[in-house]
């Protein structure tokens, strides 16, 4: 049974720091593409980061760059986003999301929080 389990959301004030962790199991990492959505209330859910098999190639949505960094250790199964410079309107609930490396297979996690305060 696959599993993405996120943690690491809560309430910062803007300006502030999270690091939000994703941790898989159930299938083989490596050969996923790994990338974290997040949706606001009454907004559709947007792409926000995307990391290569190995973690060597990033994107990211333009609002996000120079701020939030994602990472991978497939050595853990585990991906993360590093979120600088926290803005109110990265208030969201955010999710990692696993694409197989032949799009046959894709899978999400519950997600989780995170408030940015002003």
């Amino acid at each position: 049974q696959v599993q993405l389990v996120e943690s690491g959301g809560g309430l910062v004030q803007a300006g502030g720091s999270l690091r939000l962790s994703c941790a898989a199991s159930g299938l083989t990492f490596s050969s996923y593409i790994m990338a974290w959505f997040r949706q606001a209330p009454g907004k559709e859910r947007e792409f926000v980061a995307r990391s290569s098999y190995s973690g060597g190639s990033q994107s990211y949505t333009d609002s996000v760059k120079g701020r939030f960094t994602i990472s991978r250790d497939n050595a853990k199964n585990t991906v993360y986003l590093q979120m600088n410079s926290l803005k109110p309107e990265d208030t969201a609930v955010y999710y990692c999301k696993g694409t197989r490396w032949d799009s046959r297979r894709e899978y999400w996690g519950q997600g989780t929080q995170v408030t940015v305060s002003s």
